[in-house]
C-alpha cells in the first residue's frame, strides 16, 4: 500500500508500506517494513525502510507544513534516508523532492515534479489508508516498557 505517491509522468517518488515488521512481537509489532522508490528517465532506485508510528505522525505534520507553503525534511536521522520536499522551487517552477541516503549508500537524488493542486490532499488520503490498515496496537508505557493497547 502506498504511503507517499508523487509523480508527474516523468519523475516519481514513492514510499510503499509492505506490512508489519514483526507481527505479534510486542516491542516490534508497530514497526512497518516499507520501501522507498525513485524513478526518472535518468535514474531509478529502491531502498528498504522501517517506519515507526512516530514517522507516520511526523509525515502528517509535514503535510500540514507543505499545505501552508513551507518546505519539509522528513526522516532526518542518522539511520534513514533524508527526504526533503520543497513546496515550490522557483528555479524549476515545481514541487521538488530530494532524497539523500548519506548514512548508507551516499547517494542523493533530486526530482522536480509538476504536481496537481490537490497533491497534498492525495497524500493525506494515502496516510489515512495506511493508518487504517496498520493501526498502532502497542503502547510504550515508559521507556522500554510496552503493552498492548486495549
Amino acid at each position: 500500500m502506498e504511503l507517499i505517491s508523487l509523480s508527474d509522468g516523468d519523475n516519481s517518488f514513492r514510499v510503499r508500506v509492505l506490512g508489519r515488521r514483526s507481527p505479534g512481537v510486542l516491542h516490534l509489532h508497530d514497526q512497518l517494513d516499507a520501501e522507498l522508490m525513485v524513478t526518472s528517465s535518468f535514474v531509478g532506485g529502491r531502498l528498504a525502510l522501517a517506519l515507526l508510528p512516530s514517522d507516520l505522525e511526523k509525515w502528517s505534520r509535514a503535510l500540514d507544513l507543505l499545505a501552508a507553503g513551507q518546505d519539509i525534511c522528513w526522516r532526518d536521522d542518522d539511520h534513514s534516508p533524508e527526504i526533503k520536499i520543497q513546496s515550490y522551487d522557483e528555479e524549476h517552477e515545481a514541487v521538488t523532492v530530494r532524497v539523500e541516503d548519506l548514512g548508507s549508500s551516499c547517494v542523493s537524488v533530486f526530482l522536480p515534479m509538476s504536481l496537481d493542486e490537490v497533491w497534498i490532499d492525495e497524500q493525506r488520503k494515502l496516510l489515512g489508508q495506511v493508518l487504517q490498515e496498520w493501526p498502532s496496537e502497542v503502547l510504550e508505557s515508559s521507556p522500554g516498557a510496552y503493552e498492548w493497547r486495549r
